[in-house]
């Protein structure tokens, strides 16, 4: 039995998001003033557009109502998708970050910053950026050689802009 509100909460609401398609990557249950607010983090491999935001906001609603999960107090519920810079924890998100330029901290130490090429069940292959005008060079890393990942937010992708002269 869980003991945590969080725990009680994804129990409750996991079931559902998943029956519309989406994955509940976090729930978090925040105190702003007087008020409460439930975020509801969710995902998908294609994506979640804002209809379908707007679908599960609906149908968690609607359960949260019939239920006491939250109590008797006010609470408002904000349901949205992870940041464009979102921590990489799951075997999912590595797959779903493919092409993305992600800084990862080594367990070894150090940093590297790299884009994800493939993934498999075992790590990950990798195009490590050139520095000074040098051609990149590809890596394997290991699951097990990751303590963190974080997608990096990349506003002039050079290879984009290669296909947009074409």
């Amino acid at each position: 039995m869980s003991t945590t509100q969080s725990e009680r909460l994804r129990e409750l609401l996991e079931p559902l998001v998943s029956s519309q398609g989406l994955d509940l990557e976090e729930i978090a249950v925040d105190a702003v003033g007087r008020k409460r607010v439930l975020r509801v983090v969710v995902d998908s491999d294609a994506g979640a557009d804002l209809d379908r935001i707007a679908d599960v906001s609906r149908a968690l609603s609607a359960k949260l109502d019939e239920t006491d999960a939250m109590g008797s107090g006010e609470y408002t519920l904000e349901v949205g998708t992870p940041g464009a810079e979102r921590l990489l924890t799951e075997h999912r998100h590595y797959t779903r970050a493919t092409g993305r330029l992600v800084r990862f901290q080594l367990a070894e130490g150090g940093e590297l910053t790299a884009r994800i090429l493939t993934t498999d069940d075992e790590g990950l292959d990798l195009e490590v950026p050139g520095v000074k005008g040098r051609k990149p060079t590809a890596r394997r890393l290991a699951f097990a050689d990751i303590t963190r990942a974080r997608v990096q937010v990349e506003f002039n992708r050079k290879d984009n802009e290669k296909e947009e002269e074409a």
